[in-house]
């Protein structure tokens, strides 16, 4: 069989134009699930989605002893009242987180991560005063990380539901970032500089 050249052009561009098609037209989710991200009747579930529901898991894993550490260890009014916000907050916030996780499918850890282990043991040997230092520069710290990591994902989020809860989520650690500020005993050369 022989093609004239006009033949073999026009079939050259329609090869060309249907590869361009099959990689304009592959489903955006079918992609993105190539990439870590699936499809939730609330829009896509991403990577980073996926990473906030665990981190307020690993919160209230580790901020809920410590709340009821401060009514045992503390000998500052401040810091008790602090432990009780950090006690019930979280324990809601972690309902909520779970209730959310098993809906979108995302497992969720059950203890908490290396360094809120640390974090723990270190208040976990301590009373009085320095439970009250550590106790309010471990939380203030960690409360900052997780902050603009909260603020982060709702800033980009493609799914509804992660964005109702990262709103939430944010309100709570802003309120309890608060709170450890007013206690008056944290550090704050001990915090990362904020970037410009």
């Amino acid at each position: 069989m022989r093609f004239r050249f006009g033949e073999l052009v026009v079939f050259g561009v329609f090869l060309f134009a249907a590869a361009v098609a099959v990689i304009v037209v592959v489903p955006q989710s079918q992609a993105a699930q190539q990439e870590g991200w699936t499809q939730t009747r609330w829009g896509p579930l991403g990577p980073a989605d996926r990473d906030l529901l665990i981190k307020v898991r690993w919160a209230g894993l580790w901020e809920i002893p410590a709340g009821r550490w401060a009514q045992e260890r503390s000998t500052n009014a401040k810091v008790k009242e602090t432990g009780v916000h950090l006690m019930n907050d979280h324990a809601q916030l972690d309902e909520d987180v779970r209730a959310e996780a098993a809906q979108l499918g995302v497992q969720l850890p059950d203890e908490p991560n290396a360094d809120q282990q640390r974090w723990l043991g270190e208040l976990s040997s301590r009373t009085g005063a320095e439970f009250d230092q550590t106790f309010a520069d471990r939380l203030r710290a960690a409360h900052g990380k997780v902050f603009s990591a909260i603020a982060a994902v709702r800033a980009g989020t493609r799914n509804d539901k992660i964005r109702e809860f990262a709103s939430k989520a944010n309100a709570v650690v802003l309120k309890h970032m608060t709170l450890l500020e007013e206690t008056g005993l944290v550090d704050y050369s001990q915090l990362p500089t904020p970037q410009s």
